[in-house]
């Protein structure tokens, strides 16, 4: 099993235009309607399951460090519109620096590496996904800059709400362990992120609902039993890792203050 960056899903970018059956356009509205659904009832369900353990968090957060308990980062979405991300702040308030972070880093707050390693700090997302700039599932949500590294292939990606979770998300769950320490940001746009986008388009191409209750079941099993998991480059089927012995991870993305 593998996610290589040979190759991207090229030939793509009408994949809606591309639908002149009637039949299959109508399943794949009812798909889209009950992809929705589920995102509505589970964020809900979630959001009143851990809504005391959103206000732990938070109040945590206060207590800890001056500033917000909630970070806005700037992100691209469906249809190329760009959203404000919500996750726990991980960092003191301000904080400036390099994008890529260690778990040693001062900038963090006592709390951080915990939230950062935990995943914790993604809950908020559930208010996106009511809000409906996201779903449960999805392709990654970038920032705008690695975006326009590649706009003919998130033009296919951008078809589709971002998610929470997702094939990228399994498959570079624990992305610092190959990342250059010399070159993060250079070894992530040159090697990690056209991994991403072809895994994205692969997402992009063939979601339905039972696609995405296959990735939440494999979510939890990453998230729960804290295991690796692999996702193949071309089909998209999920496997378990063999356990090794891993690094610290390594945030990406934009300082988060």
């Amino acid at each position: 099993m593998r996610h290589d960056s040979s190759g991207t899903l090229a030939g793509w970018e009408n994949i809606e235009c591309d639908v002149d059956d009637g039949s299959r356009w109508l399943g794949n509205a009812v798909d889209r309607s009950l992809k929705r659904v589920l995102d509505i009832v589970i964020a809900v369900t979630l959001l009143v399951v851990l809504a005391p353990l959103i206000l732990i968090i938070a109040a945590t957060i206060k207590l800890e460090s001056s500033g917000p308990a909630f970070y806005r980062c700037r992100r691209v979405g469906c249809g190329g519109r760009e959203f404000d991300m919500l996750k726990f702040r991980k960092m003191h308030d301000g904080a400036q620096g390099p994008a890529l972070v260690s778990w040693e880093d001062e900038r963090f707050t006592r709390l951080g590496p915990f939230l950062a390693g935990t995943k914790l700090d993604e809950i908020p997302q559930l208010w996106n996904v009511l809000r409906g700039q996201m779903s449960l599932v999805g392709p990654r949500p970038e920032d705008a800059g690695f975006v326009e590294l590649h706009p003919v292939e998130y033009g296919v990606i951008h078809i589709v709400r971002p998610g929470i979770t997702g094939l990228s998300q399994l498959a570079f769950a624990r992305e610092s362990m190959v990342l250059d320490p010399q070159d993060r940001v250079g070894h992530y746009v040159n090697a990690i992120l056209p991994q991403k986008v072809a895994i994205d388009q692969l997402y992009a191409s063939r979601r339905s609902v039972a696609m995405d209750l296959r990735i939440l079941g494999w979510t939890a099993r990453a998230v729960i039993w804290r295991r690796a998991v692999a996702v193949h480059r071309r089909t998209g089927d999920l496997t378990l890792r063999a356990p090794r012995t891993e690094a610290l991870p390594v945030a990406i993305g934009r300082v988060q203050a």
